[in-house]
Parts: C-alpha cells; sequence; structure tokens
C-alpha cells in the first residue's frame, strides 16, 4: 500500500507496474505448462509441455531452450546499442584482401620451413599458438592431404596406448610461446601440467603420422576456427558441415554474428552498454542477500551428512564460507572519464575496411594479455566474464562465483516476481554453482583456489561411494532423440551433483525466508501454491528442445544432462518435492531409491 512517505502519482505507477509483471509472469508460467500431465510421472512434460509446443527451434540453431531466448533478447538489446557497426563487421563476400593473403600465406611458409628442421618445428608451433594467425592450401592434393589429417584427428581422438612423448622438447617449446611477451623461463621452472595420461598416449598416434600431415592438421584447427571471418565460400562450406552435423539449416543472422563478436571481444565496454541499458540497481543487493541466504543452508545441512566426518565438514565449513561473489557488473566499467576502461582498449587500432585484420588483432592481443599475466600479481577482483552474458559460473582457481547482468532477468531473477520464483530460478542457480565447489573436480580445491586435498580418508571413499549412486541413476536415462542412447553419468556427475545440491538449498532457504517473512500472496490465475511455484520454476528455466544430429553429439560430449533430465534427476532425489506435489512412493517422480551427496 502507499504510504504518507510515498509521492501518490509515483506509488501508482510503481505499483501497478509491479501488478502487471506479475500478471505477465503468471501468464508465462501457464503458457510454459500442459496441465493435462501427470506431475508426479513426468515433471518436465507438466512444467515444459506448454513451451515446447509453441516454440520451434530456428533453422539457424541446433537446438532452442529458455537460455536461448534470452541471448536472443539480450543481442536485440545491443543491437540497438550500436554494436553492428562497433567493429565494422561487414562479412567478407569477396576473395580475400592481398594483405589477408599475404598473412594467409606468411603461416604456409612458416609450416613449410617447420618440415625443415625438428628444431625450427618446435619454435614455428610455438609462433602459431602465440600469434594465432591463418593460411590456406590451395593445391591438387587438398582432398587426400585432408584425408590424412581427419585420419590423424580421429587417432587423436581415441588414443588409447600408454607412452610418453619424450622426442618433444617441452620447455623449449614453452620458452618460444613466451618470449612474444618478453618472459623468460628458466629450464628449472615447475609447470603444471592437466592431462598426463592424454600426453603418454600421444606419442604413437603421432609417431605414426608425416610432419606434413600434422602440420596441415594445425593449420586446419587454425582455419576451421577463423571461419567466420573469411569469405562467402567458406561460410557455405561451414553450413553444409553445421547441417550435416548438427542440423542447422541456416547460418545466423550477420548483424547476430557481429553483435555476439563484438561483446566477446570487447566485453566491459558492450557490459557498460548493457547495464546501463537493463539492469535495475537494487538487483546487486538483493542477488547478493540470495547468496548469503543460501550459503548459510549449504553450511546447515552439512549436520545432515552422515558420510562425512567432522574433520571434513569443517573444511567444508571454511570452503563455502570463503566464496567469493561477483554480481552484476564490475562497478568501474560504469564510471565517467574511464580511464580504466580504456586501457584495456589502448593497443587496439581497428579499420573498419579490414574485419579480417581487426580479428587477428583481437586474436594477438588477446593471446598476449593471457600470457603476461605469468608474471602478474593475481587480481582477486578481475571479472572471468562480461556482464552481457546469460549464465552463471564457478572458478575452482579462485573459489568465486560470478552471475553476470544477463543471467538476472525473468525468469530466473526480478524485484517484481514472487519469491518463490526468484529462489527457484536464480536461488537454484547459485546453488548449483556453490556446489560446484564441492563436486567431483571441485572438491580438489581448498578455500583459496589452490589445488589441495582437504578430505580425509573416510570422507573422500564415501564421497566416491555417494558418487557411484548419482551415476548410475543418470547413466539409466535414455534418450530417444540421440537414437536411444544412455546418458554418460560419468561425464556429466559434476554437474549433476551441483544440480541436485542446488535445488535442494535453494528451496530450503525460500522455506526459511517463508518463516521470517510470511506467505505471499498467491499469483492471480494459478491454483499452485508457492512451495509448488518454487519447483515449477526451477524446472522452467529448463525449457527447451534438440534437433536429432545435435543431440546424438551432445550426449557423448556434453557435460550437462539433457534438460529434461537435469529436471526429473534432481526433482527424483528430492523427497520435499513429493510431499509439495503429494507423490505417492513408487511413482516416476518419487522412486524408492534416492541419490544424495550435498
Amino acid at each position: 500500500p502507499c504510504s504518507k512517505t510515498h509521492w501518490l502519482p509515483f506509488c501508482f505507477q510503481s505499483q501497478f507496474k509491479g501488478l502487471a509483471l506479475a500478471l505477465g509472469g503468471t501468464a508465462r508460467i501457464i503458457q510454459n505448462m500442459d496441465p493435462t500431465a501427470e506431475p508426479c510421472q513426468n515433471f518436465y512434460q507438466y512444467a515444459c509441455g506448454g513451451w515446447l509446443s509453441r516454440h520451434v527451434i530456428p533453422e539457424t540453431s541446433s537446438r532452442y531452450n529458455i537460455f536461448d531466448t534470452l541471448r536472443d533478447e539480450l543481442e536485440i538489446i545491443l543491437k540497438g546499442e550500436g554494436l553492428f557497426s562497433v567493429l565494422s563487421c561487414y562479412l567478407p563476400t569477396s576473395p580475400l584482401s592481398a594483405r589477408s593473403v599475404h598473412q594467409l600465406s606468411m603461416l604456409q611458409s612458416w609450416t613449410q620451413i617447420m618440415m625443415e628442421a625438428y628444431f625450427q618445428y618446435m619454435v614455428l608451433i610455438a609462433k602459431m599458438i602465440r600469434e594465432d594467425m591463418n593460411m590456406s592450401k590451395d593445391d591438387n592434393f587438398v582432398q587426400e592431404e585432408m584425408r590424412k589429417v581427419m585420419e590423424f584427428e580421429t587417432d587423436v581422438a581415441n588414443v588409447s596406448t600408454a607412452f610418453f612423448w619424450k622426442g618433444f622438447n617441452w620447455t623449449l617449446f614453452i620458452q618460444n610461446v613466451m618470449s612474444s611477451v618478453n618472459i623468460e623461463i628458466s629450464p628449472n621452472e615447475e609447470v603444471v601440467v592437466h592431462g598426463m595420461p592424454y600426453l603418454r598416449e600421444l606419442k604413437a598416434v603421432v609417431a605414426s603420422y608425416s610432419a606434413s600431415t600434422i602440420q596441415n592438421y594445425l593449420v586446419w584447427r587454425l582455419v576451421l576456427d577463423r571461419v567466420s571471418g573469411l569469405s562467402r565460400r567458406f561460410k557455405e562450406a561451414r553450413a553444409n558441415y553445421r547441417k550435416a552435423l548438427y542440423g542447422m539449416m541456416l547460418e545466423e543472422a550477420r548483424w547476430r554474428e557481429c553483435v555476439s563478436y563484438v561483446n566477446t571481444n570487447m566485453e566491459n565496454a558492450v557490459g557498460a552498454l548493457y547495464v546501463r541499458e537493463t539492469f535495475a540497481g537494487k538487483s546487486k543487493s538483493m542477488v547478493r542477500d540470495l547468496i548469503e541466504k543460501i550459503r548459510e543452508v549449504f553450511i546447515e545441512t552439512l549436520d545432515e551428512l552422515q558420510w562425512m566426518d567432522e574433520a571434513s565438514k569443517g573444511k567444508a565449513r571454511e570452503k563455502v564460507t570463503a566464496i567469493r561473489e561477483q554480481i552484476g557488473y564490475p562497478d568501474y566499467i560504469l564510471e565517467g572519464q574511464n580511464e580504466k576502461l580504456d586501457r584495456e582498449y589502448t593497443n587496439l587500432n581497428f579499420s573498419e575496411h579490414e574485419y579480417f585484420q581487426n580479428i587477428l588483432q583481437n586474436l594477438q592481443h588477446g593471446a598476449q594479455k593471457s600470457l603476461r599475466k605469468l608474471r602478474e600479481k593475481v587480481d582477486q577482483d578481475l571479472w572471468l566474464i562480461g556482464a552481457a552474458v546469460v549464465n552463471a559460473f564457478y572458478s575452482p582457481n579462485r573459489n568465486q562465483i560470478v552471475f553476470p547482468a544477463g543471467i538476472l532477468q525473468p525468469p530466473f531473477f526480478s524485484k517484481h516476481q514472487p519469491q518463490a520464483l526468484n529462489f527457484g530460478g536464480i536461488g537454484m542457480v547459485i546453488g548449483h554453482e556453490i556446489t560446484h565447489g564441492f563436486d567431483d573436480n571441485g572438491r580438489n580445491f581448498d578455500k583459496e583456489g589452490n589445488m589441495f586435498d582437504w578430505w580425509s580418508n573416510f570422507s573422500a571413499t564415501h564421497f566416491k561411494e555417494q558418487s557411484r549412486c548419482m551415476i548410475y541413476q543418470y547413466g539409466n536415462y535414455t534418450w530417444e532423440l540421440a537414437g536411444g542412447q544412455n546418458v554418460s553419468g560419468i561425464n556429466t556427475l559434476g554437474e549433476n551433483i551441483a544440480d541436485n545440491g542446488g535445488v535442494r538449498q535453494a528451496y530450503k532457504a525460500y522455506l526459511k525466508w517463508v518463516a521470517k517473512e510470511g506467505q505471499e500472496p498467491r499469483l492471480p490465475g494459478l491454483d499452485l501454491t508457492h512451495n509448488q511455484l518454487f519447483f515449477l520454476n526451477f524446472a522452467q528455466v529448463w525449457c527447451g528442445s534438440y534437433r536429432p544430429e545435435y543431440a546424438s553429439q551432445s550426449i557423448k560430449t556434453d557435460v550437462h544432462s539433457p534438460l529434461k533430465y537435469r529436471v526429473m534427476g534432481s526433482l527424483q532425489n528430492f523427497e520435499a518435492f513429493s510431499e509439495v506435489f503429494h507423490c505417492k512412493k513408487g511413482t516416476a517422480m518419487h522412486p524408492t531409491e534416492k541419490c544424495r551427496i550435498w
């Protein structure tokens, strides 16, 4: 109600806006649902059946989901900010300019020199990586050469024999990469190496192919990565490839490709434009409050875990307490006379007629910026991603969670929508990211982000036992769209742990909020309790569909379970869901056997 302290016209306007948004939220929820489905049998169909029937996958996409709709809307906003022309992002339709051809030829000559001597071979691979330039090869043998490249890449993907690649001088390789930013590497300097088993298995593959095939492979990977900056015939070839592999019928609209490119490469400049246009000022404090509530629940929930001993629980409390958050955007990007923001782009000199050269310049700038970090003090306040991004992140090396402005919008979050929806949306995402600090990968890092084993033998052993239940559960989901293939319970374990922990923590935090603040008014036109709305919004943020071609690929490569099983799996394990929707034990959504880690 309007009080005496409010200016009445403003008060009524604010209340009307809030009511309008509430009604809009009701309409969205109803439209997304399939009320004919039985929630205790298939809650995903119940929550998302309406969305699935109303949305057709765009011909430019291999999938379409709530995240994609929000990204579409975000790109429209950015287009309105004039980003289409920021980098003069026209895509060449004619053959490459003489300068581009010269640069590609330079890379071609580098790879030919690689053939001359082993020493030069290592030096020039390092140069290719640090400068990331492009090349093409156009001769009568290209098809046969590329067939060999494909065989090589297939064998690399299937390496199985255990050997170590002793013939490659890694010290010399790293020294040459770092020389581009004038950093010296001592032969005695320690280097952290991930994926040692892979490197051990690589020698047999490399030894069975000629140096020219490996040379062509390296060049091909560079060309493939830069197709979007080349002329139309290259893009048409890529379109045919994507159609076969992912079922995509058309290339993305040019303006979308341009907006996406500028956002990726000038994320803080773009972020400043986006935040000024869309981000509500109070959102930061509201999300920070949600984070604290869910962090508190995570700590309280540790007492329920019988598989974890007190020593490890103490370390877990320390780690979750130490998690730092970044919300919305870095404050400095909104400053006037912004010298810090200007410095980020000082060395970039774009030309409106040289799009391909602008791309190469960005690549070199980004690569050198990354390499220089080796000798720089770690900036704990550095943002890992731009503000105009519809996603959220956890960094194990920083023990940090990030929620860009792009995801802090409905259905995930709004100061105008009921807290049941906020907790079920962004609250679940917060819990998900926090839980990543304690999944099968994140648990290997301590509160400072260092790789350190802080687990007792008892807790580590029982964590693996608890994980086996979840591996088995998700590994038994069959995805008909992917030709009846089963989900990989091992590959998706980390995300499944985070999903299960996230929804559990968010719901408990919501119940605590209600106990303190009281029940909210019901949404008009919905015969659902707020507890039911929590789970409904949790499910609806995962509404989406896939093309069969993409499904067949993603089930092999994606670390996330298919959207349907992200919802079904998490709720099948959560007793509170069955209580809220009155599901009898033994129904699909209330199985007798349940898995729980956090």
